[in-house]
């Protein structure tokens, strides 16, 4: 299998002069926790994520040592403008990784599962001429195995039809053209993946994916996500 066959195409992302407090009511809206950053043009030139913004100054978290630490730790000047930089920026292009480890629509899963394991990270964007075209994350992967028949034998190319139909069903309505819904398929059973915000969409999900012929199943594993009111 091909990142392109797991992949969640409809990617949020944030440009670098998106509030950091923005990002992190983004995160915790979508239950995501990185946002590539792109430029104008749809370009990928960063990333930022839970990480970057756990060392800040409102939450008084960021980085206080005592004057006999600072000489035994022996940061040059520049390294402590960095974290300054970090932890009292406003914009993302401030706080954002530039350095991206990424992959194309065509890399398997396996050289997908090593960048994750490689470079300690939770989800690698997938780019075609620089732009973002999807992101696979560890989750994407757990939904690939979960889906996994116990036989051997393979219709690569119905299960993926069957899923590009299931995928543009998603795209061409309105209440779900800008979700988070995903779908694996193996063998002609179609496993919805996904975060929504109430019962009503999870079940328009279910009726949406039964519009495409040749499923033998439909298994509903889209999440409601809690009303934040009543918590």
């Amino acid at each position: 299998m091909k990142a392109r066959d797991i992949m969640v195409r409809n990617v949020i992302t944030v440009g670098p002069k998106t509030s950091v407090r923005e990002v992190a009511n983004i995160l915790l809206r979508k239950q995501i926790s990185a946002l590539p950053v792109v430029d104008e043009h749809r370009k990928l030139i960063g990333i930022i994520s839970e990480g970057d913004l756990v060392r800040r100054a409102e939450l008084e978290t960021d980085y206080r040592r005592s004057w006999w630490l600072e000489i035994f730790a022996r940061k040059s000047n520049e390294a402590l403008a960095v974290e300054y930089r970090k932890s009292h920026a406003r914009r993302v292009k401030d706080v954002m990784s530039r350095k991206v480890i990424t992959a194309t629509p065509s890399t398997s899963l396996r050289d997908i599962a090593a960048l994750l394991e490689k470079n300690r990270i939770k989800r690698v964007p997938i780019v075609a001429n620089r732009k973002v075209v999807g992101i696979v994350s560890r989750a994407n992967l757990i939904q690939a195995l979960a889906s996994l028949r116990k036989e051997t034998e393979q219709s690569t190319i119905t299960d993926s039809m069957i899923r590009k139909r299931v995928m543009a069903q998603f795209k061409s309505e309105q209440w779900s053209k800008h979700s988070l819904l995903n779908a694996t398929v193996q063998g002609r059973r179609v496993k919805l993946w996904g975060i929504v915000d109430s019962e009503a969409e999870k079940e328009a999900a279910r009726v949406a994916a039964e519009q495409v012929a040749g499923i033998q199943a439909i298994e509903n594993n889209v999440i409601v996500q809690p009303d934040r009111a009543e918590i």
